[in-house]
């Protein structure tokens, strides 16, 4: 099968590379007999790389270590589950999934548009061949091709067992968060590949945003939960402490995020006002590019980060002349199309929902470009004087939290705020009770004693948001309840389904706001530091008034315990109590394996909806005679955080999740819905109204 696979990669070449010229030609000269070509050698394509795929976990499953790659990232002891999603365990493998997931979506959009839409096949078929060409090219003459035999001295060899996998991958949100971005990047090459039909076939006014709507939230969809996916791994694995470090690589799938954002917000004013067409255009471009660097960032080796997974420069080079490439093209096209990319009207007023939206939009512009340039000053730098200057999380903190706040306050106004032009009676109407709400929550938590003003403001303005968000659904069910005769329950249901991306969208808003809420929880995390003995007893302050009692149990030890290159594991047992009522027990362990920088800690949470108690065992005291008695009368160095509200992220992606999920799916009367008018008031504050 492996062997099988090898050739499936090397037959792909041609076939991309005879789709992507038929698509472009029969676009050109409307031949269908080229275009159904080009469409089914997309099938084929994505075939052969499936093949690939399948050849690879066969090599991994199989203990083929004949193979650098899973020689590398796999040995016989490690799971089955491990050894499967070894196909995205390094930088050879990662490039081989991407290309094997945008094959299934372009196969997804050939399919669905094969009966339709025939305008803008042609050139998606011609733009989705001409990527998947390239990373067939990356694949296969890079250097990292995944089917690449050992060696020395030129001569094949074998070895008894492989490296194995880093322990820190050896987590189950790190086997889904990389796969789950990845859907989100490759997603969002199809609403690319129509932009590009739409701009050299001529048709520009919305309707290639409609046809690309589902294509565009489903990419964002899997970027925010990958994103998040991410932060849990780092929370639980990393054993600092935190979920979020701005590493470069957290940077670079944040960055597409970004752009998407704006982007899912501004077509609500091409739609409705025939605007921003250009902007538009620019935006679904950049995105596009961001998630081709962002696989760059990762891949090239250009920047460290404990994510990535490049040893060398190569493809660096590969990579940024394709962006190169495509930026040039996607200039060139659309300053060709300017006159037929003008705007149809114009703002008319600040207050109004066209204002909110493109401040929205330059708002997340700023943020991207602060993240962009925090994170490639250090290579910007180091070209330029031969002195790498790097900037940490203190400098991203400083300028992107007053814009996150700035962001949130308009996640309540710009879905109720008047299109063209507010009156003085819309602003009253929509705004006076939620904004009365926010500032006696401000005073209330200002009572009972919390002074931290950026904490404040945050929750604050939450109350604001959520406010107008439950006044909207409260106006709605009343008023179906009312003319349908309904009960409240039933009214809700109807209303929701009726109208699935209005109210989608404002499920999503209410996760936003309480992932904000939790990020402004942060400002109270407390940090205590214990020298502890078996039997003693430490007492911690939580923020929201109770006392932990802490009781370290003792220490145990063991030498290997099984697992390969595993030297020791110390495993620190304390027993918790909350107020002196007894909430059972949590362990926390150090780790050192054979490999060099593999120490890890694995921490203890105790969680709740209001925080987290979080136990990390920074040292042994004596680490030899630890050793030596491998059990007992161990002193340890334990460190105890307090994070407020860290489990209201969670729980915010969840709703963030369901939001998005009701968004995309079919509203039931969606045909009536799109012969009628888009309603005055709080249409969808996600993706766009009907």
């Amino acid at each position: 099968m492996t062997l099988l696979g090898e050739f499936a990669l090397w037959i792909s070449l041609p076939v991309a590379a005879w789709g992507m010229v038929l698509g472009f030609v029969g676009g050109r000269t409307q031949r269908g007999d080229l275009v159904l070509s080009a469409e089914r050698s997309i099938y084929a394509t994505f075939g052969l790389l499936a093949i690939a795929s399948a050849g690879v976990i066969a090599a991994f499953v199989g203990d083929r270590f004949e193979y650098w790659y899973v020689a590398s990232y796999s040995n016989a002891n490690l799971e089955l589950f491990y050894k499967i999603t070894g196909l995205w365990a390094g930088q050879r493998g990662s490039l081989l999934f991407w290309a094997l997931l945008l094959g299934l979506f372009a196969s997804i959009t050939v399919f669905t548009n094969r009966s339709k839409h025939r305008e803008f096949m042609p050139y998606v078929a011609g733009v989705l061949q001409a990527i998947l060409l390239f990373f067939i090219v990356v694949l296969l003459f890079a250097d990292v091709n995944p089917f690449e035999r050992l060696q020395q001295n030129g001569i094949p060899f074998t070895p008894a067992d492989g490296q194995g996998l880093n322990p820190q991958l050896q987590n189950y949100w790190m086997t889904i968060h990389p796969p789950t971005l990845y859907l989100g990047f490759t997603s969002f090459t199809i609403p690319f590949a129509f932009a590009i039909a739409a701009l050299l076939n001529g048709r520009l006014d919305a309707r290639w945003i409609q046809l690309t709507r589902r294509w565009i939230l489903t990419s964002w969809f899997f970027l925010s939960i990958g994103i998040v996916f991410g932060m849990r791994w780092a929370y639980e694995e990393l054993g600092w402490g935190g979920y979020w470090f701005w590493d470069p690589v957290e940077n670079a799938s944040l960055l597409p995020w970004l752009t998407a954002t704006a982007f899912l917000h501004s077509i609500q004013i091409q739609e409705n006002r025939g605007m921003l067409k250009v902007w538009n255009m620019s935006l679904v471009l950049m995105t596009f590019l961001l998630t081709i660097f962002a696989t760059f960032l990762t891949r090239s080796g250009l920047i460290e980060s404990v994510h990535s997974f490049a040893q060398e420069l190569k493809i660096a080079y590969i990579f940024l002349s394709f962006m190169g490439g495509v930026l040039a093209c996607c200039v060139i096209l659309i300053v060709y199309r300017l006159p037929q990319l003008r705007s149809e009207n114009q703002i008319e007023s600040f207050l109004s929902r066209e204002s909110a939206i493109l401040f929205n939009n330059l708002l997340l512009l700023g943020a991207a470009f602060s993240v962009m340039w925090g994170t490639m000053l250090s290579v910007i730098s180091s070209g330029i004087t031969g002195q790498e200057i790097s900037v940490g999380p203190p400098f991203f903190n400083r300028v992107n939290l007053p814009i996150g706040i700035v962001l949130l306050a308009l996640v309540g106004i710009g879905p109720v705020i008047a299109w063209r032009r507010a009156t003085r009676k819309n602003l009253s109407k929509n705004f006076a009770t939620p904004v009365v709400v926010g500032l006696v929550t401000g005073a209330g938590l200002f009572a009972i004693g919390a002074r931290h003003p950026l904490a404040l403001v945050t929750w604050s303005i939450s109350a604001f948001v959520l406010t107008i968000i439950a006044t909207e659904f409260w106006k709605g069910t009343r008023a179906r309840a009312r003319i349908e005769g309904e009960g409240y329950a039933l009214a809700l249901f109807h209303l929701v389904t009726r109208n699935r991306r209005r109210w989608g969208g404002y499920i999503v808003h209410v996760g936003f706001v309480m992932v904000c809420i939790a990020f402004a929880g942060a400002a109270y995390n407390t940090d205590n530091r214990f020298n502890v003995q078996p039997g003693d007893v430490v007492e911690v302050s939580s923020p929201f008034g109770h006392t932990y009692q802490l009781t370290y149990e003792g220490l145990s030890v063991s030498i290997g315990r099984g697992q390969r290159n595993l030297l020791w594991q110390a495993i620190a047992t304390v027993s918790i109590a909350v107020d002196g009522d007894p909430k059972g027990i949590r362990t926390t362990e150090k780790r050192v394996y054979v490999t060099a920088d593999n120490q890890m800690t694995e921490v203890g949470i105790r969680s709740t909806v209001q925080e987290d108690l979080y136990l990390i065992l920074s040292a042994l005291n004596d680490t030899n005679g630890a050793l030596n008695n491998q059990a007992g009368a161990q002193g340890i160095d334990l460190q105890v955080l307090i994070k407020p509200l860290v489990n209201w992220i969670w729980i915010g992606t969840f709703m963030l999740a369901i939001g998005t999920i009701i968004a995309l799916w079919p509203s039931v009367d969606r045909h009536r819905a799109g012969r009628s008018a888009p309603e005055s008031e709080g249409e969808t504050a996600l993706a766009g109204a009907d």
